[in-house]
């Protein structure tokens, strides 16, 4: 479970980073100029994309689009001086767009990045005006009115300059009627309109004149060429007529070659056919020949290889099951062997293990049956608050067996008979058979002895042991009655 939650962990990372990837890899469109700015290498204050793409790094790079959508601006330019220091107006239009030129790509991204298409047609629309009246005041009049080419190359160039400078490009120029506030240039038209119906009038007179003359040119070179026509055609039948008798006579002779050629393919195609077909007869023949032995082949010699290789492979196979019956016997008498050491390896290597494992599990008991002692004497002494009273609370726990330790000295004595000669009551009041009772309770050895022979001082408030009193002494000999024990 764990390494699945990993596996998923780890695509889920790979598929996060995959998309971060995607989502900063930038496409550029062909109607547009990717900008990436920020930290670029190579000294650069961005980097320009026509088409293509690129990676923008997160954080420290980030991107814009330049628009190459081209932008009309019509330029009203009016009372512009020209080279004779006459006002002329040179209504124009102008295409321009950000050009996709390297070098000046950069440009347009440096003065132009974050300006809608409106800012920028201002700001080309200034530059415009400024270069046209500069090129306007180094022409005449003459040649702004006349050659519209020559003007239209120096608006071109003196623009294209200074459009390179914020990134643009001069697209296309059309200039519209030109005009002047003193009428000259209507002037110069009306001049040029009076030198022109003139002309033209000249030329239609021309026309007339040139007419005529042809027409009458016509009407000879008409007579001349039906005359030749004529004469051409009659040679042309007569030549006609002598190409048919030849073309008749070829045919005849044609069509008597062909036939006699016909003919004699026809016999030599018929002798070709016999000649082949004798040929394939006899290939026949061979071919039967040659099947006839193949056959006798196959039924005589065939049957006779195929039973003697067969008595090899009965032979070689039974070589090979002699051999692995032999082998496999060898084999089982090793195995046998091999089997009966690894079992004895086996049964004394478990005897080991169950004898080590015995032992040190009896240890291992020793060991618990002392620390759980040990730890009961700890609890003992601090619940009975010092080792004095533990002490109290194992001699109270001890006091039977002492008790009945001390019974045993004369609990197993047998008396089969006891004689007493009762002599009446003694000095102290007792009778005799009192006194025996009394001594033999006295023979019994006192408590606080027998605990001192095993360590232990009883406490004083199970009373005191006078030392001038001897356990084991006899009494002092009254007069009194004997008695004596029989059968101890």
């Amino acid at each position: 479970m764990d390494l699945i939650i990993g596996i998923v962990a780890v695509l889920a990372v790979f598929f996060i980073s995959l998309t971060a990837i995607a989502m900063r890899y930038r496409r550029c469109p062909s109607d547009k100029i990717l900008v990436v700015y920020g930290k670029v290498s190579g000294g650069k204050s961005a980097h320009c994309h026509h088409g293509g793409a690129a990676f923008v790094w997160p954080v420290i790079q980030d991107y814009q689009y330049l628009d190459l959508t081209p932008l009309p601006i019509d330029i009203r330019l009016e009372g512009a001086l020209s080279k004779q220091n006459i006002r002329v107006n040179t209504p124009s239009t102008f295409t321009v767009g950000i050009s996709t030129e390297p070098g000046i790509m950069e440009n347009a991204a440096e003065r132009m990045l974050g300006l809608n298409m409106e800012h920028i047609k201002e700001l080309a629309k200034d530059i415009i005006f400024g270069q046209m009246r500069v090129v306007i005041a180094t022409m005449d009049i003459e040649e702004i009115n006349a050659d519209r080419d020559k003007l239209i190359q120096n608006i071109s160039m003196g623009v294209e300059v200074e459009l390179k400078k914020v990134g643009l490009r001069l697209i296309n120029v059309n200039v519209q009627d030109i005009t002047d506030a003193s009428g000259y240039i209507d002037a110069l038209g009306q001049e040029a309109a009076s030198k022109a119906i003139a002309e033209a009038k000249v030329k239609v007179a021309m026309a007339d004149r040139d007419g005529e003359i042809g027409a009458a040119a016509m009407q000879r070179d008409k007579r001349i060429s039906v005359a030749s026509a004529n004469a051409e055609a009659t040679r042309g039948e007569n030549a006609s007529l002598v190409d048919i008798a030849n073309s008749d006579a070829m045919r005849r002779s044609a069509s008597a070659e062909a036939e006699r050629l016909a003919t004699a393919a026809e016999k030599v195609a018929e002798a070709k056919v016999l000649e082949e077909a004798y040929v394939s007869e006899q290939a026949a023949e061979k071919q039967r020949a040659e099947r006839d032995k193949a056959t006798q082949f196959a039924n005589t010699v065939v049957p006779a290889q195929i039973a003697k290789e067969r008595q090899l492979v009965e032979a070689d196979a039974q070589a090979e099951t002699v051999r692995r019956i032999q082998q496999g016997k060898a084999d089982g008498v090793r195995t046998e062997k091999q089997a009966e050491a690894d079992g004895i390896v086996f049964v004394k290597e478990a005897e080991a293990t169950g004898i080590r494992a015995k032992l040190l599990a009896e240890a291992q008991g020793a060991q618990a049956v002392l620390e759980a002692k040990a730890k009961g004497f700890d609890d003992l002494i601090k619940a009975c608050m010092g080792p004095a009273g533990a002490q109290n609370m194992l001699v109270t726990e001890l006091l039977p067996q002492l008790v009945r330790e001390q019974v045993q000295a004369i609990a197993n004595l047998k008396i089969d008979k006891i004689t007493v000669w009762d002599t009446g009551k003694g000095a102290d009041g007792k009778t005799s058979t009192a006194n025996f009772l009394s001594g033999m309770a006295g023979a019994v050895p006192p408590l606080h002895e027998i605990a001192r022979n095993v360590g232990v001082e009883l406490p004083e408030y199970l009373g005191k042991l006078d030392d001038a009193i001897k356990p084991h002494s006899e009494p002092p000999a009254e007069p009194g009655p004997k008695y004596g024990v029989e059968g101890i």
